[in-house]
């Protein structure tokens, strides 16, 4: 990281429950503070407030209180040298902004088709959410990674909360009622990691829009009452930010490919116009997808992948919704690094943070576990999903249906084989049981 060093901290949180791995860790800080790096080794007794706490606990150290600024990375996440020289000048000339954010790089994108689809997804998230929230001054939400935020404005919107396991974009929500501006520099990439297997990007997948949703639930109230912003800007936040994206998107995709146009098939009386059916949300996706063109030909996939993955966002979201059982449970997405590639029998899974402190000083958290070295197991059963088996069925027997009866909802088949296919866990990196 290219930053003067007397204006630089690196804070590594450490969250791990395995004393081995906290060890290596700080071993290896060590090393770094032997080559001059002014590093700090935190690590806690325990993991309250998960993610949020330990950052709420890093600026309270003492060492922090002449900082100014705080980067954040997961520990997965590789920034360029020049990260701090391309976001740190938004910040000392704009005082009204609190963060900067950064796009996300996928090292591993063209693992296998999942990652593929993945980048797709997260594509069009950052280029028509992020981006286009950012060149129209709408709100957007911080990633919680790859961002640079102004340590005043995190004060000032109250700190880190944990009462979601979305802390990133509570802080941006309350920092935005607090006036505070962000800004999206698409062209600064950092490199990370995408989930490489079908379980841990269900587990993600559940986060992203339990969470949410659950949030919304808290804050709306907060958000309605607040005076420093105008009805204009309540409106957005609370309809098209979250309303809209974080419950209405999930639902629709869902109910309506799922379940509504399956339901056509059985009721006969029902007829749904194709430019309802078919032209609209083609139109509507195609363009999405204009956001990773070179896997425009994966298109196809995508759709069906999105489908299938529609069905936990809308349990999900209904979880947050409801706080239900699993609302805020924080799941560790398994990141497997290089485990693969060196044929290694250790499943690592790791999250970290990094909150990089500058005034001009910068810091990082990370938290990690990993699994012993055991004899890999192929158990079956582990792979089987039953909820996608069930909507499998059921699609199917929908497109069987639809074949006796004449008409041409033909892409039920397709959509019946995603969530076979998926519902045997044949999509993704497999990798054997430890």
């Amino acid at each position: 990281m290219s930053w003067p060093s007397n204006k630089l901290i690196i804070q590594v949180l450490d969250d791990s429950t395995n004393p081995e791995i906290g060890d290596k860790v700080e071993f290896e800080c060590e090393k770094w503070l032997e080559k001059g790096v002014h590093i700090k080794y935190e690590r806690r007794e325990n993991r309250n407030g998960y993610k949020a706490g330990a950052l709420r606990e890093g600026l309270e150290k003492q060492y922090v209180k002449d900082c100014e600024f705080v980067a954040i990375f997961d520990a997965d996440f590789q920034p360029e040298p020049d990260y701090l020289w391309r976001t740190i000048p938004f910040l000392l000339h704009n005082p009204d902004l609190a963060l900067v954010q950064a796009r996300w790089k996928f090292v591993n994108a063209n693992e296998c088709l999942m990652t593929r689809l993945q980048e797709m997804s997260l594509d069009y998230h950052f280029s028509l959410e992020q981006e286009v929230g950012s060149s129209t001054y709408s709100f957007f939400g911080f990633n919680g990674t790859a961002g640079v935020g102004r340590i005043r404005a995190v004060m000032d919107a109250g700190g880190w909360k944990d009462r979601t396991t979305v802390e990133d974009m509570d802080l941006a929500v309350r920092a935005s009622l607090k006036g505070w501006k962000f800004v999206f520099v698409g062209d600064l990439s950092v490199k990370n990691e995408l989930p490489r297997t079908y379980k841990a990007n269900r587990y993600q997948q559940h986060r992203w829009s339990c969470d949410p949703a659950n949030l919304f639930r808290k804050m709306s109230k907060e958000i309605l009452c607040c005076e420093k912003v105008s009805f204009w800007k309540k409106f957005h936040v609370l309809y098209a930010f979250f309303f809209v994206r974080k419950i209405v998107a999930h639902w629709v995709t869902f109910f309506f490919y799922c379940i509504i146009i399956p339901a056509c098939v059985l009721i006969q009386e029902v007829q749904l116009p194709k430019y309802i059916a078919i032209y609209i949300p083609s139109v509507i996706t195609i363009l999405n997808s204009i956001c990773t063109p070179r896997s425009i030909h994966l298109l196809v996939f995508w759709i069906l992948f999105e489908n299938v993955m529609s069905l936990h966002r809308t349990k999900a979201a209904i979880i947050g919704l409801l706080e239900a059982d699993r609302v805020n449970e924080l799941v560790v997405t398994e990141k497997l690094g290089n485990t693969l590639k060196n044929r290694s029998n250790a499943s690592t899974s790791t999250v970290a943070s990094t909150s990089t402190r500058t005034s001009d000083s910068v810091s990082t958290s990370t938290s990690a576990r990993m699994r012993p070295q055991r004899r890999p197991r192929l158990k079956f059963i582990e792979r089987i999903h039953v909820m996608e088996l069930i909507m499998g069925v059921f699609l199917l027997y929908c497109a069987i249906y639809d074949v006796f009866l004449g008409r041409d909802y033909f892409y039920l088949f397709l959509q019946s084989a995603a969530f076979f296919v998926m519902g045997f866990g044949y999509i993704g990196t497999f990798v054997p049981s430890n």
